[in-house]
């Protein structure tokens, strides 16, 4: 009983002493002794396209101000989309869309499964162009067509954001192999129907783990970027068009401590007044014995202008003059993160 009592004593010590007692080393901080080595050389004769850096330190321009001066700037205020319904159907200019804020890649598995649920399994998934064509379905209040849905899924404006856009497509029974996908759905209300099932499956869901690693780039490219040129003032790319573009900058320019003053919109121009937006509370009696409401004065210019197919999106002095490259992108940034 002794020797029994002697081991379990022994196996309660033994984690307690660790390993050094032991003869085993901790290597655990042994990478604070590492050295940097020379890269891995190449003869020219032999391709190096599978050697490289594993993580590869990206080129910092010399014409950069934060090299110079610095400042840490204070956090950016929280998006006010980031506080708003996580699914909405939106309609602009005819169109109408289902929004989620949740990536692309998040939305794709997640769609697949809400179709396959309700009996509508798909005839087509490309995820490079983000889209997913249903087979032919019939409905039990109309004996006669068949009936078909295409769902575009593409970057949303709003940061990791999508956005879901469906065209129903209608046809005589027997003849579907003749039909073709319509600009504009076929069926206005079917269209509106399927989007509503969508929005609603998607809001009831509370997990949105899964991600498809296959569609990590699915629907192209963002539509909404910041461009910081080497010689020019920093914009906001909006690969839209400009009705799209205006209303959207309009939305954001009355938000994140940004107040419109007044606007022009054949000029493409916005002016605005920006205020740090504080987190003090003025007190319940603030708004009776505040005095005489201020008067609101803009102090910047925001500029939408059409170039190419795009719309560019700067932000310059209430004069018109340009701002400092950090002053510039940090408005921006403002902007660009309540864009809807």
């Amino acid at each position: 009983m002794k020797i029994i009592e002697f081991s379990l004593i022994l196996v309660l010590i033994l984690p307690v002493v660790g390993c050094g007692s032991l003869g085993l080393r901790d290597r655990s901080n042994d990478y604070l002794l590492a050295e940097e080595t020379e890269p891995m050389f190449i003869p020219g004769e032999i391709s190096n396209a599978t050697v490289g850096q594993i993580y590869p330190i990206p080129k910092i321009s010399e014409t950069n101000n934060d090299l110079t001066s610095f400042e840490v700037p204070r956090p950016q205020p929280a998006s006010v989309n980031t506080f708003e319904q996580l699914v909405k159907i939106q309609s602009f200019d005819e169109r109408r869309w289902v929004l989620i804020n949740i990536s692309p890649s998040e939305l794709w598995p997640r769609l697949r499964n809400v179709l396959n649920r309700n009996r509508v399994p798909s005839a087509r998934a490309e995820g490079s162009s983000g889209i997913i064509d249903t087979v032919w379905v019939s409905f039990n209040s109309d004996e006669e067509s068949s009936h078909r849905f295409r769902f575009n899924i593409a970057p949303g404006i709003q940061i990791e954001s999508t956005e879901v856009s469906v065209i129903h497509n209608q046809t005589a029974r027997g003849e579907e192999a003749l039909a073709a996908w319509p600009i504009v759905s076929d069926s206005d209300q079917r269209e509106l129907d399927m989007l509503t099932l969508i929005a609603n499956d998607l809001a009831g869901a509370t997990d949105f783990a899964s991600v498809s690693l296959l569609a990590q780039d699915i629907g192209g490219a963002s539509k909404v970027e910041i461009v910081t040129p080497e010689v020019a003032d920093p914009y906001v790319l909006m690969k839209l068009g400009y009705d799209r573009s205006w209303a959207s900058v309009l939305y954001s320019s009355d938000r994140g401590g940004f107040t419109i003053v007044d606007k022009d919109r054949t000029a493409g121009m916005i002016f605005v007044s920006y205020t740090e937006e504080s987190l003090e509370d003025d007190g319940f009696f603030a708004g009776w014995f505040g005095g005489d409401k201020e008067i609101i004065e803009s102090n910047y210019r925001i500029l939408v202008k059409t170039v190419g197919a795009d719309v560019e999106i700067r932000i310059v002095g209430v004069s018109g003059d340009s701002l400092d490259k950090p002053e510039s992108l940090r408005l921006l940034s403002i902007l660009r993160s309540n864009l809807s």
